[in-house]
């Protein structure tokens, strides 16, 4: 070894005299470390302001708490956050209570939260402020999608608490003013899982089928009885406010006393001061309303009255101007008179020109001319001489066409192979047989020969005796006979 080389640097470690100390490996400082924070740090309440909240797809939600001077990572698990009684967000104050550990793997501290609140009602109304400008920039308060209420609801839902004073105080006043159906759906009105319960609710009303046997609310009422805005606030809870915002059903708000403002106010179509005043918007006074459509049915009536009044004042005034019925009628009554002496005299004219024209003609009608002008026709038709040819011709033509129509009658008639031996089978009321089946079915039949006809007993089967068929008079053969030619006319 190089003389000039320091002792403290050598290439090799190795133990001195009197060192007592092995070498620990990370993991085992790492441990050590990891034991000593936790055993020193096993209870902590950490205030500061959320900085880089996220909330992994596994439900745990990763987060730092920063002051002016330092950054503190935090973790908390699913179980955890999913109890939470508000949604965090970055730039929120908060007080979390947990315990200090270590994570080997990078060589950082982080604090386990077991349990997050808001550091003071600031913190709170901070976060109200900030969930409110998100929402708003949605539109979700936006006048535009407010509808109005209905004035006499049939049915009314009703989601609040089923033991507080707020339902009684609810179903009271609605009993006093306009009874009506009313449909409680019970919620939790804070606390944990009160959010998830009234948004629960509110889309339940809001989704509900006509045909499922209840019936579907006119008016949907969210209501709490008043506190701190601590105690208020699952109704600022952004489901809720979605829920109300999106209800099929108008809305009406009454969370609180009159000073109290919650988002779901924002959200809904109305809001009431209190949950009595809730159940007084929501329907008119059943009394007033009577006696409101009373009066109207008197005033109705009065208007009505005077309608008829006055328009029968202005019948008469029009019926004294309009003239007597008979000096309308005089002048048509004169024309009338005028035309029927008119047409008397015309009807009169015309049978004395009918008379004389029947006078000029009557000369020409007289027997002895008539006589004279029928001899004269017979004279013409007695010199009239007609060729024989001209009549022998057209008969000689029908002769022939009447004869080749006879022999081709010859040729298709049914009882022309009767000669050669055959036999035609009929009914009894005449009808052809012509196959087997048809002569089964007919049971008895005639056989046409051409001498006459028997009677015959069909039977199917070969062993079967025949029966004598019962007698039947015989009808007689049908002749063919010779048709007469239509074109063959007298000519005399």
């Amino acid at each position: 070894m190089d003389d000039s080389l320091s002792l403290d640097a050598k290439l090799l470690a190795e133990s001195g005299a009197g060192d007592n100390a092995a070498p620990l490996s990370v993991s085992e400082i790492s441990g050590t470390l990891k034991r000593v924070v936790e055993d020193r740090f096993g209870y902590v309440r950490i205030k500061g302001e959320i900085s880089g909240y996220k909330r992994a797809a596994s439900g745990h939600v990763y987060l730092a708490l920063k002051d002016d001077k330092a950054v503190l990572d935090g973790v908390m698990w699913k179980g955890n956050a999913g109890r939470l009684p508000f949604q965090p967000e970055d730039g929120i104050e908060v007080v979390v209570s947990g315990k200090l550990t270590t994570y080997p793997g990078r060589s950082k501290y982080q604090v386990v939260i077991d349990k997050m609140e808001l550091a003071g009602e600031g913190a709170l109304m901070q976060l109200f402020e900030k969930l409110k400008a998100k929402l708003r920039a949605e539109g979700l308060f936006d006048q535009d999608r407010k509808r109005s209420i209905p004035f006499l609801p049939k049915t009314i839902g009703v989601v609040t608490s089923p033991t507080g004073s707020v339902i009684r105080d609810i179903l009271h006043r609605l009993a006093d003013r306009c009874p009506s159906h009313v449909i409680v759906w019970p919620v939790l009105v804070q606390g944990e899982g009160a959010s998830k319960q009234i948004a629960g609710a509110v889309n339940g009303f809001s989704n509900m089928q006509t045909d499922s046997g209840m019936t579907k609310p006119d008016l949907v009422i969210v209501a709490r009885g008043g506190g701190s805005i601590e105690d208020l606030w699952s109704f600022n809870e952004e489901e809720v406010v979605r829920a109300i915002a999106d209800c099929s059903i108008p809305v009406i708000s009454a969370v609180g006393h009159e000073t109290d403002t919650t988002l779901s106010d924002f959200a809904a179509d109305l809001r009431a001061p209190t949950p009595t005043a809730a159940a007084e918007m929501a329907v008119p006074v059943r009394a007033e309303w009577l006696a409101s459509l009373s009066e109207s049915k008197a005033r109705m009536g009065r208007s009505m009255q005077r309608s008829f009044a006055t328009a029968s004042e202005r019948l008469e005034a029009q019926r004294r101007l309009m003239p007597e019925l008979t000096d309308l009628l005089r002048p048509h009554q004169q024309r009338l008179d005028e035309l029927s002496d008119g047409m008397r005299y015309a009807m009169g004219q015309n049978v004395a020109q009918a008379r004389s024209r029947f006078s000029a003609s009557e000369g020409a009608l007289r027997p002895a001319i008539l006589n004279q002008r029928l001899k004269a026709a017979k004279s013409r038709l007695e010199r009239l001489d007609l060729p024989v040819v001209l009549v022998k011709r057209p008969l000689d033509d029908a002769r022939r066409r009447l004869d080749s129509l006879w022999r081709l009658a010859q040729q298709v008639s049914p009882d022309g192979p009767l000669k050669r031996g055959y036999a035609r089978i009929s009914s009894l009321d005449g009808t052809f047989v012509g196959s087997r089946k048809a002569a089964i079915s007919a049971g008895a039949v005639n056989l046409h020969f051409q001498d006459g006809e028997v009677g015959a007993q069909i039977i199917e089967e070969a062993t079967a005796k025949p029966q004598r068929p019962a007698k039947k008079a015989k009808p007689k053969p049908g002749k063919i006979k010779k048709p007469a030619d239509d074109r063959q006319q007298d000519l005399f």
